[in-house]
């Protein structure tokens, strides 16, 4: 069986780790305690976004619980991600903001967050503009070592076609809300195809997922809770995961995930649950 420090090597070479931290909502005194759980429980992988508006409480607190479990920024794989609001003209300076307020030296992995502009109506032609001159600035960055890898969130199969049609350097990753009432099959395909990673977030489908029969039932007949079978579910796909909790004993529940794997029957029951839906509010499908 794999170990927590698996990895999967990116197109561009880079390894990143199969399980990381999200950081979504966590700031302060609790993403420390979460961010330290974390380090103690195996995890090396940490996910933020400028738009979460924890950029600098992620990079303190790295800077300050790394020396503690012995380990230095070297170890560890960080991730944000382009403000939409930064979109086009402003996405140089939006990256650097982000470069700045993590503070952590280059960045392992920087993804434009969402393919449409804040502030233009999800029909407007200029957000494909605006995404097209942010991926450029995002290789340049690339190309500098400000970022080691590069990629997109929340990208559909159409926006992704688009960016590989143009692109001078492909994504290494598309992060993307991925579960089993959300399988996102063409996505998967899409990617595979193209050599691109999928990541997923909330692959707890926000905590819904957790009470759903059929996960239960199957987390019931191996032994596990529902978010580790979940989680597992994901990874068993080559899919990289994100589980986020600001409670220490759940940080470290969800990083057992890597010593057990779920029979082809469960695989198969949890995916009949796919039904298209979406726990984030906002449908990305709509994003001209």
């Amino acid at each position: 069986m794999p170990t927590l420090q698996d990895c999967v090597q990116l197109n561009c070479g880079v390894q990143m780790p199969l399980l990381g931290l999200g950081t979504y909502k966590l700031h302060g005194d609790e993403l420390r305690r979460s961010v330290d759980a974390a380090l103690a429980a195996g995890y090396r992988a940490f996910d933020t976004a400028a738009v979460y508006g924890n950029e600098a409480d992620l990079g303190r607190a790295l800077r300050e619980i790394l020396p503690r479990h012995g380990l230095t920024r070297a170890d560890v794989f960080v991730t944000s991600k382009l403000d939409p609001a930064d979109h086009g003209p402003r996405a140089l300076d939006g990256c650097q903001r982000s470069v700045d307020r993590l503070d952590c030296g280059s960045v392992d992995l920087f993804l434009l967050h969402w393919p449409g502009t804040e502030g233009l109506d999800a029909g407007d032609t200029r957000n494909a503009a605006d995404r097209a001159q942010s991926w450029t600035v995002l290789e340049d960055l690339h190309r500098s070592g400000t970022f080691r890898a590069i990629g997109v969130s929340n990208y559909t199969p159409a926006h992704l076609r688009q960016l590989l049609g143009s692109c001078r350097v492909p994504p290494a990753v598309l992060q993307v809300e991925l579960h089993p009432g959300l399988c996102q099959a063409e996505l998967l395909r899409a990617c595979g195809e193209a050599g691109v990673h999928v990541q997923a977030y909330s692959s707890l489908g926000k905590g819904a997922l957790l009470q759903e029969p059929e996960v239960r039932a199957v987390a019931s007949s191996c032994g596990r809770t529902p978010a580790q079978v979940l989680l597992r579910w994901a990874m068993q796909q080559g899919v990289a995961v994100l589980p986020r909790s600001r409670e220490p004993q759940r940080v470290q529940e969800n990083a057992r995930v890597f010593d057990f794997e779920l029979s082809l029957q469960d695989m198969q029951r949890l995916r009949r649950l796919d039904c298209g839906r979406r726990f984030c509010k906002r449908d990305p499908s709509c994003v001209a």
